[in-house]
């Protein structure tokens, strides 16, 4: 006997092998079979989809959960277009934050919009003697106040108050880590974010690290919310590279530096697990400090690498060879050249055909490294939504030759380069569904389209949110798809991505999501299903 059969649906089940059914069968949270193979089956509760269309739980292979739920709770000046507006709501915080010297944080912070970066001369006039934090929205840098930068070693690199990258991390190494029990709510609160857009699983995209440095025993954080029922999707942890320490492990075993205890990609269940290391190389373009083979236009600089290149190479080398799976963050051109040249000379020292390295963004990749990722077998995992929300401003600071070359679609599938869909939640929207609309018509914001031979098709942008996530992230075997055997996590669409105008797809309702066959977003209550 089953415990539950869905029936009357589209079910677009990503599989080659049955890619339409009509009845999906689930017992124990897995999904044991389709049409015929469940239909005459008894079943605890059978709920009729009234015709809805379901797709395999969408999975988002590179959020930032914790920054994102904290971030909910935080003042925000997002929206803000007038320093003379940004600074009043600074005076306004500082004067609510209690005791002088008590720490005001800030977040929404983007230069872009008030066209140049505030200063920490301005900060100091409304601050009141408190300590002032604005977190820039790309997460790559910040503005202070004098009463943060008197704190920091002499000689730290900043303009005026604006820290980037490790000049960023050190400001932010000055204040307390968050307690698990802030990080679990937040952790919780961005997760069910998620799950209301249809995503079931995630990537965690660098814990424990100091660019964000929320905690460094931040994955029992993870472990709070999961034991007490905040964590209603599953989560994969990527672990901050800057966590490695020298190992003294046997000679046979070949490991440099690793975790404590020797811990690595794979540890954990279905629900929660270790991931990729995590790998900065370069910082983003939204702060400028993504690192380009050449300047960025109107500018002086081609943006900045995390740290000396050596050095960087060494860590992805160093975390090859402990078996990790890598997960490298390289927006810029010359962040990209650098993991590779490291990638390949990781895999001549130890091959790992199987290991599934992934670039992170891959924001900007020159016609001449297309076959070098496809040689690495490593995944491109994009966010689309960046140049939703952001493509003017990229294509402007790229400039016409290339703006096309901006977060690739169609030349990494030709390429034969796994393309994998993602957010950065909280950066920008989080929504996968306006995403693939994004991936299919390259329009931003303004109607700009940009690279518009890099546009693919719906069932390939649906692709790369489900099965292509899922092989990312070592998942092929339980998501990704709607397969028996598979984990039985799908989300309900109030009308079918394939059938309707590309303009429409963002618009789509997500109805309800179902995690392990249980129906998690709407209460029995509301559902607008039949049983």
């Amino acid at each position: 006997m089953l415990r539950t059969r869905l029936t009357n649906a589209r079910f677009l089940t990503m599989d080659p092998d049955h890619p339409v059914a009509h009845d999906l069968g689930i017992w124990r949270g897995r999904i044991v079979g389709l049409d015929e193979a469940v239909t005459s089956l008894p079943a605890h509760e059978v709920i009729d989809l009234r015709g809805a269309t379901v797709l395999p739980g969408f999975i988002d292979s590179h959020v930032h959960l914790a920054w994102a739920g904290l971030k909910a709770n935080t003042l925000s000046i997002a929206g803000l277009r007038r320093i003379d507006d940004v600074l009043a709501a600074v005076a306004d915080a500082a004067v609510r934050a209690g005791s002088p010297g008590a720490w005001v944080s800030i977040a929404g912070y983007d230069q872009r919009a008030l066209g140049r970066h505030l200063t920490s001369a301005e900060l100091d006039l409304v601050s009141h003697g408190h300590k002032v934090f604005l977190l820039h929205d790309s997460g790559h840098g910040c503005v202070v106040n004098s009463a943060v930068l008197d704190l920091l070693p002499a000689g730290l690199p900043h303009e005026n108050g604006f820290l980037a990258e490790g000049a960023m991390a050190a400001a932010r190494a000055l204040r307390l880590p968050h307690s698990q029990r802030e990080l679990a709510d937040a952790i919780g609160h961005a997760a069910r974010t998620c799950l209301s857009e249809g995503i079931t699983a995630c990537a965690e995209a660098g814990i424990g690290g100091t660019l964000f440095g929320h905690s460094p025993v931040e994955l029992g954080a993870y472990q709070l919310a999961r034991e007490e029922g905040l964590l209603p999707i599953r989560v994969q942890l990527m672990v901050a590279a800057d966590r490695l320490r020298p190992a003294a492990a046997h000679e046979s075993d070949g490991i440099p530096r690793a975790l404590d205890l020797g811990l690595r990609t794979g540890f954990g269940d279905d629900r929660l697990s270790v991931g990729a290391l995590k790998i900065y190389t370069d910082g983003g373009m939204m702060a400028r400090t993504a690192a380009l083979s050449s300047p960025y236009v109107g500018l002086d600089h081609s943006g900045q690498l995390q740290d000396d290149p050596d050095a960087l190479a060494d860590t992805i080398v160093d975390g090859h060879l402990a078996g990790w799976q890598l997960a490298v963050h390289a927006i810029g051109d010359r962040a990209a050249d650098l993991a590779l040249d490291a990638l390949e000379r990781a895999q001549r020292l130890r091959p790992r055909p199987g290991a599934r390295h992934r670039i992170e963004h891959a924001g900007l990749i020159r016609p001449d490294q297309l076959p070098r990722l496809a040689r690495l077998g490593v995944s491109a995992v994009v966010q689309p939504n960046f140049l939703r929300y952001f493509g003017d401003d990229y294509a402007a600071i790229m400039g016409e030759s290339r703006a096309p070359w901006l977060y690739r679609g169609r030349a990494f599938l030709d390429h034969g380069i796994p393309l994998v869909g993602s957010s950065d939640r909280p950066v920008t929207d989080g929504s996968p569904l306006r995403a693939v609309q994004f991936m299919v018509e390259r329009a931003s914001g303004s109607g700009q389209v940009i690279g518009p031979d890099e546009g693919i098709t719906v069932d390939e942008a649906l692709r790369a949110y489900t099965v292509a996530g899922a092989h990312a992230c070592h998942w092929e075997n339980s998501l990704g798809s709607l397969a028996p055997g598979k984990l039985a996590d799908l989300v309900v669409l109030g009308d079918d991505p394939r059938r309707v105008d590309t303009s429409r797809v963002g618009d789509i309702e997500v109805v309800a999501t179902f995690v392990g066959g249980d129906e998690t977003e709407k209460t029995a209550a509301d559902s607008p299903f039949q049983r």
